[in-house]
């Protein structure tokens, strides 16, 4: 009997131990002193009384008997089924059959068991089915679930409370608490246990990382992009479970800018390249692989995990790791015999705003989490001159038009949901950027801006002088937006006030609608935003190193920054390569005479800026038309369009510029006025009924009835959109 004690005392001391992290000092065993279950209770300076301990065995049956690390300390509390939990009341019963110490009060109660998750103060022994009634009301009903498992609510004296004196005596309040399955820490309240298991779910960890803690680390996945590759995360496509995130989706991201770089490097070379925001290191190992002793790299990140995780995946791809300019020596450790170095990369750990400081670039690539503004200025202030700066935007929320008060807030924007809402959020950025050059005595020259579904993507060329940042700042302008038709036109310039800006808009809302009926939005980037000759540049680059991916994506920028039709495109060469930007002629593949181009990093003189200044007046009537019209969002009612590719021929040969854009698949960039593009588009389209017939106008129509047709088409959506907004 006294050796049976012992045996059922220590297991039971030993669990509040490791679960409850409270020290319950063992008792010492005495022939005439056995600790009884019915004894008085314990006193002041015991921890616990004893009849908890003897009701509260610390394992269920099921998780005892498991031969997992990870089940043998899980607490009595956390069961899958409310049998499970049931069970816990004849465990003694069942286990201990030969042993009557811990069954003495059962079977003197007439076949009555105890609750297991409550002191026998709280809870005296029922009947079965008064107890099944108490286990579901009072401990499974407001259980907390995680992955199958319930952590139902706990009373016994698992942690320490503060002691109450009454009298001479000092009792402990039993207070109830959640035993979580995670990191087996006490939480009082259920919402405080949801949040701090949501914690740990946000932050990846999971239960075979704190119970099973023999278990082995599971390995990091290596996947494979444009022959280069790189170790990954387990949760590396989750931004709150790792900290490095690597999205597969923004493939097409990464091979746009690294043609940029490309292209860039055929000017002058070897260029002091920056991923300012490095993660697993994926897009600076594909600029120094793939371009070898023409790119000076540099990945940069803040968080220690992440510039770990880059200097392994640059020995994975054989590339030298340069830690404050000195080349690791374990990196010809890794290498086998008769392989030899690709290039080196030079890893560095501090802020971003911080390194663009103290070192000076060729090309930046900034691709924060979400908005990138906080990184302008820095970017900015030493970048050499005729440099580029890419700028990757993912706070599509706000770009978007989703979030508008949060673009008012990043952007200084004021900006409403349109149907051209990508080329806004477009405008919006390089408009951003624009002001930050300036503020630095820099001017920019937009290359191109991609808005696609996950990002915004915009790359300009940096021009240095004040002349070039004045020529910048004049092109933010603020947009009139017609909230009936969507026309919209950029506001003249001039500080002067007019007396009615609604006769800038080329539409006529404003006389036959009550109220106002045109926004004022901006303020936003009012010039070009694609360069021809750069864009036929990265092309050749893309053909060169077999980017597949962004060919189609290119040849569309292409036709959209000339804004003419497909059918009229021929592949670029290298003979034919020869281009000027911003006054600038930029030397390339075949073009290697001194006089075509401006060295690197000099200034440009008094005479190339003034060029400059009377190309950039003349160039205007060249640039692509702003904003585009949504074929089906102009569509008329009760008539069939006609096919895309057709309507682009029919505004051809009614004389104005025409072509597609990458914002919208059935996007429409012209410079046709809204009332003649809704004359053309119902000009040849069919009546809903002819369906059979062949495309295009059955009788010539008038040009008055076609612009009674277009003008009572506008009314009617107006009213509809009028009934809307009341």
């Amino acid at each position: 009997m006294e050796n049976m004690a012992e045996e059922e005392l220590l297991p039971q001391e030993k669990e509040e131990v490791e679960v409850a992290q409270v020290q319950v000092p063992t008792p010492a065993p005495a022939p005439d002193s056995a600790p009884a279950p019915d004894s008085a209770p314990t006193p002041a300076s015991a921890p616990a009384p004893a009849p908890a301990l003897a009701q509260a065995p610390a394992l269920s049956p099921s998780l005892a008997s498991a031969p997992d690390e990870a089940e043998s300390k899980r607490h009595i509390s956390i069961q899958r089924q409310l049998a499970d939990l049931e069970k816990l009341a004849f465990v003694t019963e069942g286990d201990f059959d030969h042993a009557s110490s811990l069954n003495s009060d059962n079977l003197d109660a007439g076949n009555k068991q105890s609750c297991p998750l409550c002191p026998k103060e709280k809870f005296r022994a029922c009947n079965s089915h008064k107890l099944r009634r108490h286990l579901q009301n009072l401990h499974w009903k407001v259980s907390v679930e995680f992955e199958g498992y319930r952590m139902c609510i706990c009373h016994l004296p698992c942690r320490p409370v503060k002691p109450n004196i009454i009298g001479e005596q000092i009792s402990s309040k039993m207070g109830a608490h959640y035993h979580c399955i995670i990191c087996s820490a006490t939480i009082t309240r259920r919402t405080d246990m949801l949040g701090h298991v949501r914690r740990h779910v946000n932050k990846g960890e999971t239960k075979s990382k704190y119970i099973a803690a023999s278990a082995a680390k599971p390995p990091n996945e290596i996947l494979k992009e444009a022959d280069t590759d790189v170790q990954v995360c387990p949760n590396y496509s989750i931004p709150q479970k790792t900290d490095s995130y690597f999205n597969p989706k923004m493939k097409l991201n990464r091979q746009l800018i690294f043609c940029t770089l490309a292209a860039l490097a055929k000017e002058r070379k070897p260029l002091e390249c920056l991923d300012a925001f490095g993660a697993t290191g994926i897009m600076g190992l594909q600029w120094a692989k793939h371009l070898g002793n023409a790119v000076k790299v540099t990945i940069n990140d803040l968080n220690e995990n992440s510039v770990t995780l880059i200097q392994e995946n640059c020995h994975l791809n054989k590339l030298k790791v340069v830690v404050d300019s000195k080349e690791k020596e374990e990196s010809d450790d890794i290498l086998e015999e008769g392989e030899e170095n690709l290039g080196n990369i030079k890893v560095t750990k501090m802020d971003a705003n911080v390194l663009m400081h103290l070192r000076s670039f060729d090309f930046i690539h900034l691709d924060p989490f979400g908005t990138s503004v906080n990184y302008l200025d820095s970017a900015f202030r030493n970048i050499r001159n005729l440099g580029i700066v890419s700028v990757t935007s993912t706070d599509i929320s706000s770009l978007y038009a989703k979030a508008q008060h949060v673009a008012r807030r990043h952007y200084g924007c004021n900006i409403v949901r349109t149907e051209y809402y990508k080329e806004l959020a477009a405008r919006i950025v390089v408009a951003a950027v624009a002001r930050a050059a300036a503020r630095c005595n820099k001017g920019i020259e937009v290359l191109f801006a991609v808005a696609l579904e996950h990002f915004v993507l915009v790359v300009v060329r940096v021009l240095r002088g004040p002349t070039s940042a004045d020529e910048t700042a004049k092109k933010i302008q603020y947009l009139i937006h017609c909230q009936w038709c969507e026309e919209r036109i950029f506001q003249k310039d001039g500080n002067m006030v007019e007396e009615n800006p609604y006769r800038q808009l080329p539409c006529n809302c404003h006389g036959s609608m009550p109220g106002k009926t045109a926004i004022e939005l901006g303020p936003l980037w009012s010039s070009s935003l694609f360069n021809t000759g750069f864009l036929k540049r990265m092309l050749f680059e893309s053909l060169h190193h077999g980017l597949d991916d962004i060919q189609t994506l290119i040849k569309t920028l292409i036709f959209e920054s000339e804004c003419t039709p497909q059918s009229q495109f021929s592949v670029p060469t290298p003979s034919n390569l020869k281009q000027e930007e911003c006054g600038v002629f930029i030397k390339t593949t075949d073009d290697t005479t001194p006089d075509n181009y401006i060295a690197q990093g000099k200034r440009k003189g008094n005479e190339t800026v003034t060029t400059l200044a009377k190309r950039q007046k003349t160039d205007v009537s060249t640039e692509h038309p702003p904003f585009y019209y949504n074929i089906h969002r102009h569509s008329i009612k009760g008539m069939n369009m006609p096919k895309l590719k057709k309507f682009l021929c029919y505004l051809s040969q009614a004389g104005f510029r025409v072509s597609r854009t990458h914002f919208d698949p059935m996007g429409v960039r012209t410079d046709a006025p809204l009332m003649q593009f809704k004359s053309i588009l119902l000009k040849y389209s069919t009546p809903t009924y002819t369906g059979g017939q062949s495309e295009g106008h059955v009788q010539p129509a008038s040009e008055d009835t076609v612009a009674d047709r277009v003008e009572m088409s506008m009314n009617d959506k107006a009213e509809a959109s009028s009934c809307r907004r009341w």
